[in-house]
């Protein structure tokens, strides 16, 4: 790792300012974030939304299962924006193997159930780390910023239940008067499919849109921990200033 290659200067920060650093990480970096994590999630999500006809509930589902094997994407390329690297998709498709396929049942399996996941991520995908000195790092990493992991998880699942309630909204308020739907309609047997694909397709929009943003939040958290363990910032200025 070379520290003084960081674009981002890096000093011990509280769990928020942490959190916010990934976040400004990830609006610098917005047009390689976006663009490589929508280039692999919308084809995933037509897919899921395509199992509609499997079964009503399994887009929903299926995608909610897929964001851990999403993160890996968006996660790469913020390790990349930290170095002030910009990433094009066929960047993220050259390094399909690291990215996609790695660790694949791990993450489609255990890590969906982790709530602090995107604090977590780091260490399995960039640390290169395997079996016993894999667990030891997670649980050293995860040591004493477990509530921050849990709250950044929290934050984010609020915002993204925000936008699929802002999102459901619109249908009442943009329908004709006298046309708006109602609890009667919705809860119409008849009706649920429907109902249940424009969820789905909310759910969708609200996941492609807080992603990113919850997965530098947790990343800037991990470089926070690093820097307190292995006093980053320190190293950062010592290497800038007798390079």
């Amino acid at each position: 790792m070379h520290v003084e290659a960081l674009a981002i200067r890096l000093r011990p920060r509280s769990n928020g300012e942490a959190a916010d650093l990934g976040v400004r990480l990830c609006q610098a970096a917005a047009p390689s974030v976006f663009g490589c994590y929508l280039a692999v999630a919308l084809p995933l999500f037509v897919v899921c939304l395509a199992c509609f006809e499997l079964a009503q509930w399994l887009p929903t589902v299926a995608i909610w299962l897929a964001k851990p094997w999403l993160d890996r994407t968006i996660l790469f390329v913020l390790a990349r924006a930290a170095f002030g690297q910009k990433t094009t998709p066929w960047d993220v498709f050259r390094a399909r193997r690291q990215v996609w396929w790695s660790q694949l049942l791990r993450t489609w399996t255990q890590r969906r159930l982790s709530p602090w996941r995107s604090l977590t991520g780091p260490v399995y995908q960039l640390e290169g780390l395997r079996g016993s000195r894999l667990r030891k790092r997670v649980r050293q990493v995860r040591a004493g910023k477990a509530s921050a992991g849990l709250l950044v998880t929290g934050a984010f699942n609020l915002a993204e239940a925000a936008i699929v309630a802002a999102i459901l909204s619109l249908f009442v308020w943009l329908t004709p008067e006298g046309m708006q739907p109602t609890i009667p309609i919705l809860l119409d047997p008849s009706n649920h499919g429907i109902v249940q694909f424009v969820v789905a397709l909310a759910y969708a929009v609200a996941v492609a849109f807080v992603e990113p943003f919850y997965v530098a939040a947790g990343f800037g958290v991990y470089l926070n921990r690093r820097v307190e363990l292995e006093a980053w910032d320190i190293e950062q200025e010592l290497r800038r200033a007798m390079p």
